[in-house]
């Protein structure tokens, strides 16, 4: 029997299967490698929390370094590699600022990484899930630190995570056709090249990829949704608290080219040359280029809406294809959208995240309400206006209180419907007017898992702050513990993941349970409350959104309705 037993083992270790992966066991862990289209990579074998195996493929490079020459511009192919790669940890993460703790965090500039986890190999058709980081821009990774996979995985899906480049390294613009800008936005389009490119191997359906991201990621879904340069690398698309008509999750092209010359002269480069100012900044240390964006803000930037600068861009047509060729808006309008089923929301109390903040500028506020009126109205009303629309806020919202420390949970319904609220409905009823399915959705939960709000806090003020329902969703190192000991948050999180991962199979985030969510209508507006009730809802705040919609209109920007000009 053991001479059997030691035939079997040597028949699957060191031989490559149907499906071109070998085993390796040694004490400690079972390894397994895989073929992909550029070489072989070792993965790991780990256990979810019911004791099932799975795959784990962390640091596969898609793209090479982008250093030197290469920083600032769009990511170039892997070239294949002989022998083995390791695929047991985490690539670097890429420079950064921690948007909380405004910690520098060097990370390294060769970051191009992206994760792979996945119950069975011995497939093809398991839907993926490919998960975009948020951070505003500047800030986060796909590391299980935060986006661990056991939650989602144990629906039969495959999860990617991924790396992208950030704030000035990702999101330069000189105005030229070697850095148009949106280089971040490049690397997320070159790890779904890559998923289309190598996911069978790890079992999955390349046909049936799901797109999902938070916040910043949440932004780059619906960039993804109207970028010609992302058509048919996905089948889905899930937005979570983010949108691209959102006034911090873009800016224009001048705007982005005067900051970079600005950045310039911070550093000592004071030149009005685009080309030369390209030279200076490639041979910059990265660490130097690191918290630009708060070091560039004007007063009024410091005080208006959000400090997120180095962002997406309409690029200027110097190539054939651009990531984005037109305001999203326009291209929604037209239709020139890659049309997939959408399911969008946000969250009761995003606003959370932004107390901090606004309790250290009250005093600025208090002095000069104006600050209030977003900067999307700023740029197109006179004097006389922004200060008539600043009375309107003060009163629809504090009912013409003067501001104070007593108002957080008014402050933050505030910030939640200017940054968040406002701009998911917008994208929805521009989206489910012509494309579809589309399924909206307000995330209240309120448990041991809105750790976010707990840690802030801000436990008193009902509702989920913006980054809670990540909690929900992925494994990391805030939640484990609540999970394993908790049953009610053990139920909490398979009632969401099943939501989201039965989208990601069907297209309808209901179709495999009892929870009944109807899909969005301009007529009714129908929207789910994800929370212990899981009720269906017909226009979510929607005092709050009139408010805003009538003020965007009067200013001359229907970004709400805005008709169709042709197909």
């Amino acid at each position: 029997m053991a001479k059997i037993l030691r035939s079997c083992r040597n028949l699957i270790e060191n031989q490559h299967n149907n499906y071109g992966y070998t085993i390796t066991t040694t004490r400690k862990m079972s390894n397994i490698i895989v073929k992909i289209k550029d070489g072989l990579i070792r993965g790991s074998e780990k256990k979810l929390h019911d004791g099932t195996n799975y795959y784990s493929f962390k640091g596969i490079r898609y793209a090479q370094p982008p250093l030197g020459k290469l920083r600032f511009k769009a990511p170039i192919p892997i070239k294949p590699w002989e022998g083995v790669q390791d695929a047991l940890e985490h690539g670097p993460i890429c420079p950064q600022l921690d948007i909380q703790s405004r910690e520098i965090k060097t990370g390294s500039e060769d970051c191009l990484f992206l994760n792979v986890y996945t119950k069975s190999l011995d497939s093809s058709n398991i839907p993926v899930m490919v998960y975009i980081h948020g951070g505003g821009f500047l800030s986060g990774s796909g590391n299980s630190d935060l986006c661990g996979p056991e939650f989602l995985i144990q629906h039969d899906v495959i999860l990617v995570t991924i790396n992208y480049r950030l704030e000035m390294f990702g999101f330069l613009c000189l105005d030229i056709p070697e850095v148009p800008g949106n280089a971040g936005m490049r690397d997320q389009v070159a790890a779904l090249e890559w998923v289309q490119n190598n996911i069978s191997v790890f079992g999955g359906d390349s046909n049936n990829v799901t797109i999902f991201g938070e916040s910043a990621g949440a932004a780059s879904v619906t960039y993804h949704l109207v970028s010609p340069m992302s058509k048919r690398l996905f089948h889905k698309a899930i937005a979570q608290s983010g949108s691209c008509l959102a006034d911090w999750t873009y800016t224009s092209t001048s705007e982005s080219a005067a900051r970079a010359f600005k950045v310039g002269k911070l550093l000592g480069k004071d030149t009005d040359d685009p080309e030369e100012l390209l030279h200076f900044l490639q041979e910059v240390p990265a660490i130097n280029l690191i918290g630009k964006t708060l070091k560039t803000l004007s007063n009024d930037e410091r005080h208006r809406g959000m400090p997120f600068c180095f962002v997406p861009v309409v690029e200027n047509k110097f190539k054939s294809e651009s990531f984005l060729n037109d305001d999203p808006l326009t291209i929604l309008t037209r239709g020139a959208v890659n049309n997939v089923p959408l399911m969008t929301g946000y969250n009761s109390q995003e606003g959370i995240i932004m107390l901090p903040t606004e309790l250290k500028r009250l005093n600025e506020l208090r002095k000069n309400p104006c600050y209030l009126v977003p900067k999307s109205l700023h740029k197109v009303i006179d004097n006389e206006k922004l200060i008539e629309f600043a009375d309107r806020i003060m009163k629809f919202y504090f009912d013409n209180k003067e501001i104070d420390e007593n108002h957080i949970e008014k402050i933050s319904i505030l910030q939640t419907d200017l940054h968040f609220s406002f701009w998911a409905y917008c994208f929805v009823n521009n989206f489910a007017r012509y494309f579809g399915p589309t399924y909206f959705y307000k995330f209240d939960y309120d448990t041991e898992l809105n750790l976010f709000k707990n840690i802030m806090g801000y436990s008193q003020i009902k509702g989920a702050s913006h980054v809670d329902e990540i909690f929900y969703l992925f494994k990391n190192v805030f939640n484990t513990d609540i999970h394993n000991d908790n049953e009610r948050a053990r139920q909490a999180i398979y009632d969401v993941t099943k939501l989201w991962t039965d989208f990601a199979k069907t297209g309808n985030p209901s179709s495999g349970g009892d929870i009944k969510w109807p899909p969005y209508t301009i007529q009714n507006k129908e929207y789910l409350i994800i929370n212990n009730s899981y009720q269906v809802g017909r226009y979510p705040d929607q005092q709050n959104i009139e408010f805003w919609n009538q003020l965007y209109n009067e200013a001359g920007l229907h970004v709400s309705q805005k008709m169709k000009s042709n197909m």
